[in-house]
C-alpha cells in the first residue's frame, strides 16, 4: 500500500495495512542537518524562501520513512499577513502591534491570499511535485482562537486574560477579530490544497486554556466555519487541540474528519468517549522518544492494539522539541512500519 493511500484511508477511517505515522514538527530544530542552514538563515528566511523551505520539509522524508510531509511554515504568517510585525526570541514569539480596541483592529489588514502566501504555495507544490503518488503531502494554519490570542495577548504570555475581558466587553470587537482571521486561514487552506496538499491540519493549541462552556462560546463555533468551509475543498480535515482532555467531545463535534489528541488523556479513553467512528491521531508524549528503542516499540505496539480496527494515525501528543533525539524518532517510526 502506498504511504499516501494509508494515509487518505486511514483519514476516511477505512481498512489500512498497518496505521499511518508522521511526527508534529518532524521537520525542525532537532535534527543537525536542520541546525547547520539556521547558522546561515533565521527561521523567517527559511519559511518564506521555497527552496529553503522545501529542503527542511524534506529533511525528515530523508532520514525517516513517514508517511507523509507536512510543509515547513509558522502559523503565525496568517497575523503576520494582517500587517502584525511577528518576532522570535529565546521566550517565543511576540506580536506587535497588539489588538486591546476598535482603535487597534482597524490596523489589520485585507488580505490576497495568492500574493500573500505565495511562498507557502511554492513551497506545497514542490512537495507534492516530488512526493506524489507515494506520500502525502499536509498542509496547516493556526485555528481562529488561537491567532486571535496571540495578537490580543502580550507576544508569548500564555494568559488568556486580554482576551477573555475583551470577550465580556467588547464582544463585537472579539467577533470582528474573529471573522477577519477565519477568513485568511480558509483562503491559506484553499491555497494549499490548490498547490496539492492533500490533507490540512488545524492547530488550535490555545484552546485548552479555556473551560467547556467557554470553548463552546470563543472557540468552537469559528473552527466550525472554518472546517465547514475548508471540507467543501474536498481534502480531510485534521484537528489537533492541546490540553483538551475536558474539550474532547466539543472538539469532536466541529466537524473534523480527524481528531488529533494530546497527551492529556490516553487513547483508549479518547476512544471510549467518541465511540469507534471518528479517526484519532496521537498522542504519545514526545518525553518518550528519550527512553530506550524497546521501550518506544512497546508504546508504540500499545497505541496501535488500542485503535486496532478504528481509523488511526500515529503521532505525537504535541510537537517535537529541540532535545530530542533523532534515534528515538527513528525507533518510533521503524516500530510502526513493523507493525503490520
Amino acid at each position: 500500500m502506498l504511504s499516501k493511500d494509508r494515509f487518505m484511508a486511514a483519514c476516511r477511517g477505512e481498512k489500512v495495512d498497518r496505521p499511518p505515522v508522521w511526527l508534529m514538527r518532524q521537520a525542525g530544530r532537532y535534527l543537525p542537518e536542520y541546525r547547520e542552514i539556521k547558522k546561515d538563515h533565521s527561521f523567517w528566511d527559511i519559511v518564506r524562501s521555497p527552496n529553503l523551505a522545501f529542503e527542511v520539509s524534506m529533511q525528515p522524508l530523508n532520514r525517516f520513512e513517514v508517511d507523509a510531509a507536512i510543509v515547513f511554515s509558522d502559523i503565525l504568517i496568517v497575523l503576520d499577513s494582517m500587517g502584525a510585525s511577528v518576532s522570535y526570541d529565546d521566550g517565543g514569539p511576540s506580536i506587535c502591534p497588539l489588538v486591546r480596541h476598535y482603535g487597534d483592529c482597524v490596523r489589520l489588514s485585507p488580505v490576497d491570499a495568492t500574493m500573500a502566501f505565495d511562498y507557502v504555495g511554492d513551497t506545497v507544490r514542490a512537495l507534492a511535485h516530488r512526493l506524489h503518488p507515494d506520500k502525502a503531502v499536509i498542509g496547516f494554519a493556526g485555528a481562529p482562537f488561537t491567532l486571535a490570542s496571540y495578537l490580543v495577548e502580550q507576544g508569548p504570555n500564555r494568559s488568556l486574560e486580554n482576551i477573555l475581558t475583551m470577550y465580556t466587553e467588547q464582544r463585537s470587537l472579539y467577533e470582528e477579530i474573529i471573522a477577519q482571521i477565519s477568513d485568511v486561514i480558509v483562503d491559506l487552506l484553499a491555497l494549499q490544497v490548490e498547490a496539492g496538499a492533500d490533507v490540512v491540519q488545524i492547530f488550535d493549541t490555545w484552546a485548552g486554556k479555556l473551560d467547556l462552556d467557554q470553548y463552546v462560546d470563543m472557540a468552537l463555533p469559528a473552527v466550525k466555519r472554518v472546517i465547514e468551509r475548508t471540507r467543501k475543498l474536498g481534502v480531510p480535515v485534521i484537528l489537533y487541540s492541546r490540553n483538551s482532555k475536558h474539550l474532547l467531545e466539543a472538539a469532536a463535534s466541529s466537524g473534523c474528519d480527524v481528531l488529533s489528541i494530546d497527551s492529556s488523556l490516553s487513547l483508549e479513553e479518547a476512544r471510549a468517549r467518541l465511540g469507534p467512528d471518528l479517526p484519532l491521531q496521537g498522542n504519545m508524549d514526545p518525553a518518550i522518544l528519550k527512553k530506550p528503542a524497546d521501550e518506544i516499540k512497546n508504546t508504540v505496539a500499545e497505541m496501535i492494539r488500542a485503535m486496532e480496527g478504528t481509523g488511526y494515525i500515529v503521532n505525537l501528543g504535541q510537537g517535537l522539541v529541540p532535545d530530542i533525539p533523532v534515534e528515538g524518532v527513528e525507533a518510533f517510526v521503524d516500530a510502526v512500519r513493523t507493525s503490520s
